[in-house]
Formats: structure tokens, C-alpha cells, sequence
């Protein structure tokens, strides 16, 4: 039986009239994405799909991938996206994690020979199993419900407000829930959607994304279509996550397109992702503020002990929203720990101001210990992002026998800069306390990243320490 986001997407594409383009096969019109799906369901129930079974879907940022997630829940089936790139060692822990035997490729629908996984109660009304890194070196997977996505596409319309005249150029990974909620919004809405199997700022001003009127992107996707000529210029519209926009970022995004809104989106896959808006112009730039909760979103934030801090001290950011996970598929004992009272633990911390705005300072973990003095990484980024000489910047703690940790920042300079790490130590004198101004600061030509190709102080501490070994 089909599912609530399976239902509301074949209601809304029979009747719209976008395109869907990926760039290297025909444009498919939306309309026209039920009869593929409907192939894929086909297919999957004469296999002999169960309801709620979980089904490998390989995507790669095409329009068939998006068939693909409709088939799978016209089927009665949860999608669990994998990217085709993705390695054997990656292949092997989601096969371990999840369970499934059925695989959508290119190639088609394939079972493996066995019987169908006995059902899972985490899986019951799931729409997606989501793949986010976990610390034991398997993935975790996070269950999203059918009426969770629903709800959120319902609660991010009204704030976003795509149009049937829009073209929403994604070039967002569909295994992350950036993607897919960029994605599935713009169909709903009646948009023109461009997926970009890869991401180059070249590849933005191909001809058939020029005339693209929104954009979804990572930060780091932003900061590289800084330089050179400015694409998209009829961008009325600018959706950031996966990280902080940041103040510095922020303001030359809006300089850059001048005439769209910047909506800088806060949330966590647990969450259902876009739990937060603060949205920007170049007028009036929202800065370093993730600000107010979306429709269903309720915080607070909590001292170690599980109080509540008082407005504008520091605590942790606890999020209920009825749009988050079902759970951990196979890890009951994280998903209680994740929660206190019914509130997911993001690991975020954060202050409120008078206004009810949030401005998020550091994590948990990432908090440094220098001296016994405690520094938050994002406030020493946020005053060398002011520098003008700064493009990118990123700070962490290493450990060091005499003092606990060391700070640590990674610049990358613009072009013809002729400054150094200790010139821009002496310059944040005047800006930060003593005991905040890195130890050291490297000039680097790009920031590290994680495997989600997010900004990450863990490769950032992996660089520093490689370096002295």
C-alpha cells in the first residue's frame, strides 16, 4: 500500500507541468515520473516486496533516481539511498546495518535469492533509511516516517515558497536529507527540477541550468562559486544546510546575487532536517543567527545538569518535533540515549536572544579545554572570518600534554594575499581574549573535510597530528 509521501508527490506531479533534468539524459517531465515509478513498483511486487521492507537504492543525481524513490513507495517499500560511488567497504556495512535483498541500479530491480527480512517494527509507515556516519565505523540509520517527511514539506512550503516558474538546480547528494527534501519540495510545488549528478562552479553555467531561479547548496559549495563569474543570474532564491552559513559567508552570497533571499536551514536528519530559518538579503544579512524554529519544531536549551538556561547563556540545543525519526533501525539503546524526556540531544550548543533568535556556538565535543579555560571553535572562526584577507577558516582543539589542548586554525587566504599565520595571530589580538587566540594558524589551500564533504575539525585535528608525528 502506498505511503503519505508516495500518495501527496503522484498527486502533485500528475497535475504539474516541470521538467525534471539531470543534464546527460532527455528532460523528463514530471507528469510523466508516476508511469516510471509505477514500472519500478511493478516490478518490486512481483518479487515479492513485503510492506515496510527495506530496498537499496543506488542513485547518482539523475531523474531516474527519483522514480526510483517514488516506485519504491508505491510499492509499500522504505527507500534506503546508497550513492553509486559508494565503496565495497561502504556496501558491506550498509548490507550489515540493513538487512535488505533487494537492490534498484541501473540495471533494474534485483533480489538476492533468500526470503524476505522478518519485519521490523522501526520500520512500520517508513518512507527513507538515511545512512549518517556513526562512531563505531558503521553507519547509523535513521528511520524517516512517511507523515514526518509529509508534514515537513508541509511546514517548509509556506517559508520557502517554490513556484510551478521555478527551477530549482540541486546539486545535492539524494542520500542526504538536504537532497531529498530540496528535491521532493520543488516537485510538490510544480517546480522545474535540475539534479547535477557532480558539482563544479563550471558546470553552473551550463546552458540548461542558466536560467535556474533557486538554488540548493552546502556552504562550501557557496564559497566556490565565489570566484570567477557569477552564475545563476536569475537566482531569486538561496537555500543553505549541511552546515553554518556564517556571518562572512553570508554577507557575500548576498552581495554576489543581490536580489534573492538567502534561507539558511538548521536541522539534523533525526530531526527531519530544516528544524530552523533564519533567512537573509543583501540588506539585511542574518549573520551567524540559525533562527526561529519551522512549523512543528519545539527547543530548548538545557545546562549539563538538564536545566534550562537562562536567556543568552550557553546550553545545549534540544529539539521535539513530530516530524523526526522513528529511530535507529537495529539500535534501540542509541535512540533512547539520544532523547531526555522526549527531546533529541543534537550535541549543539547554542544561546537565545532577547528576541527568541538562536545563534549557534560550538558542540558539545568540540568544546577546546585550554588550561582549563574553555573556548568554543565557532566564536575563534567567527572573528577570523572577519579578516578581509579570509576566505575559509576552520579551528579545532589537539591534545597537548602541558596544557589539555592546543588551538589550532586552518586559513585559506584569498588570492594575493600576502598574509601568514602569525600576522593574523597578531591581528586577532584586539578581537579575542588571549587564551582564545590560536596557538598556531596554518595557511592551508583548502579546508578539510568530512566524508560528507562537510567542513570537519576531526580532519582538521587528523592534518595537525599527522604533521607532528
Amino acid at each position: 500500500m502506498i505511503g503519505a509521501l508516495g500518495r501527496l508527490l503522484v498527486e502533485r506531479l500528475e497535475r504539474s507541468a516541470g521538467l525534471v533534468d539531470d543534464g546527460a539524459s532527455p528532460p523528463v517531465t514530471a507528469s510523466a515520473l508516476p508511469d516510471g515509478a509505477a514500472r519500478i513498483a511493478q516490478a518490486l511486487q512481483a518479487g515479492g516486496l513485503q510492506a515496510d521492507e527495506p530496498v537499496f537504492l543506488v542513485v547518482a543525481g539523475r531523474a531516474v533516481d527519483l522514480e526510483g524513490l517514488l516506485g519504491v513507495w508505491m510499492a509499500g517499500g522504505v527507500a534506503a539511498p546508497i550513492h553509486a560511488s559508494a565503496s565495497p567497504a561502504t556496501w558491506s556495512a550498509a548490507r550489515r546495518v540493513l538487512g535488505a535483498r533487494v537492490v534498484i541500479d541501473r540495471a533494474g530491480v534485483s533480489f538476492e535469492g533468500r526470503a524476505a527480512p522478518a519485519p521490523q517494527p522501526t520500520l512500520a509507515g517508513a518512507a527513507l533509511v538515511v545512512f549518517t556516519s556513526g562512531t563505531t565505523g558503521l553507519p547509523k540509520c535513521v528511520v524517516i516516517r512517511h507523515q514526518g517527511f509529509v508534514g515537513k514539506l508541509e511546514a517548509l512550503d509556506p517559508v520557502i515558497r517554490f513556484t510551478p516558474d521555478d527551477l530549482v538546480v540541486v546539486p545535492l547528494q539524494l542520500t542526504f536529507i538536504f537532497g531529498q527534501w530540496v528535491a521532493l519540495l520543488a516537485l510538490s510545488a510544480g517546480s522545474s527540477v535540475a539534479l547535477m549528478p557532480r558539482f563544479s562552479p563550471e558546470a553552473c553555467h551550463r546552458s540548461w541550468i542558466r536560467d535556474a531561479t533557486a538554488l540548493g547548496a552546502v556552504p562550501s559549495m557557496l564559497r566556490a562559486l565565489a570566484q570567477g563569474p557569477r552564475p545563476f543570474d536569475r537566482l531569486r532564491t538561496i537555500i543553505s544546510g549541511g552546515e553554518s552559513l556564517g556571518m562572512k559567508l553570508s554577507v557575500s552570497t548576498a552581495a554576489r546575487w543581490p536580489n534573492a533571499s538567502i534561507f539558511d536551514m538548521y536541522g539534523l536528519t533525526e530531526t527531519g532536517a530544516a528544524d530552523f530559518c533564519s533567512v537573509s538579503t543583501v540588506d539585511r544579512p542574518a549573520g551567524a543567527w540559525i533562527g526561529r524554529p519551522t512549523g512543528g519544531v519545539s527547543y530548548r536549551l538545557v545546562a549539563q545538569d538538564g536545566s534550562v538556561v537562562a536567556r543568552g547563556a550557553a546550553g545545549e540545543l534540544q529539539i521535539r518535533t513530530r516530524h523526526g525519526m522513528a529511530g535507529y533501525l537495529g539500535d534501540p539503546c542509541l535512540t533512547a540515549k539520544s532523547f531526555r524526556e522526549g527531546w533529541f540531544r543534537t550535541g549543539d550548543l547554542a544561546v537565545e536572544d532577547a528576541d527568541g533568535r538562536l545563534r549557534l556556538v560550538g558542540r558539545i565535543k568540540d568544546l577546546i579545554s585550554r588550561a582549563g579555560n574553555k573556548i568554543y571553535p565557532a566564536e575563534v572562526e567567527n572573528a577570523l572570518q572577519l579578516h578581509p584577507d579570509v576566505a575559509a577558516c576552520l579551528c579545532a582543539g589537539v591534545p597537548d600534554e602541558a596544557v589539555g589542548e592546543r588551538i589550532h586554525a586552518a586559513v585559506v587566504l584569498k588570492t594575493r594575499s600576502v598574509e601568514t599565520g602569525a600576522s593574523l595571530r597578531s591581528w586577532l589580538a584586539g578581537r579575542l581574549e588571549r587564551y582564545k587566540i590560536p596557538d598556531f594558524i596554518s595557511v592551508i589551500e583548502s579546508i578539510p573535510l568530512g566524508p560528507t564533504g562537510k567542513a570537519s575539525r576531526a580532519a582538521l585535528r587528523e592534518l595537525v597530528e599527522s604533521r607532528h608525528r
